[in-house]
């Protein structure tokens, strides 16, 4: 049986994500990870990009602020300079913040970020904006990859849907819907 996390919500938008399943991919960062892409209602439809979705600046989430998962401490960073064309992806690393949670052993990776705005060795705070959403490494589009784990065994991603209430109840039909 497959072990889970609850964290803070990775976007201050409405967003979808696509669940890895389980020995698709092995390791710890992608192993039983979810994929998520902001989107937007346009014409009564959830769109996630406008117009052809060719170039990264039609996506909803290109350059969207990435929000921490827990209060924690970033334990490694890795910036791929490279950022993809939709549709294309290069068979690289991409670049990613690698938290470890303050009360166990818990890791979070998110991946395929741009403009990383903490450092190694930072405190963070759940919620706290730490890089953009970006396109690099093994990405056909923008979106945020998470992968989680505690004592090397994967866990399935879960979002903690009081406080996607709460910002959501925040932000009316602002950001969520337009």
């Amino acid at each position: 049986m497959v072990k889970e996390i609850v964290i803070h919500p990775v976007y201050d938008h409405a967003y979808y994500c696509f669940e890895h399943p389980e020995g698709q991919l092995t390791s710890l960062g992608d192993a039983v990870g979810v994929d998520c892409v902001i989107h937007k209602f346009v014409d009564g439809w959830m769109r996630a990009y406008k117009g052809d979705g060719t170039q990264n600046e039609d996506w909803y989430g290109w350059g969207a602020d990435v929000l921490a998962p827990f209060d924690g401490i970033v334990a490694d960073i890795y910036v791929n300079p490279t950022t993809n064309k939709p549709g294309h992806f290069e068979q690289s690393r991409a670049s990613a913040i690698h938290f470890t949670h303050n009360c166990d052993e818990t890791h979070v990776l998110y991946a395929h970020i741009m403009d990383v705005c903490v450092e190694k060795g930072e405190q963070v705070k759940a919620g706290q904006v730490v890089a953009k959403v970006g396109n690099n490494g093994f990405s056909r589009h923008p979106h945020l990859h998470i992968g989680a784990w505690r004592n090397n065994v994967p866990l399935q991603v879960r979002f903690d849907l009081s406080l996607m209430g709460k910002q959501f109840s925040a932000y009316g039909e602002g950001r969520y819907y337009k």
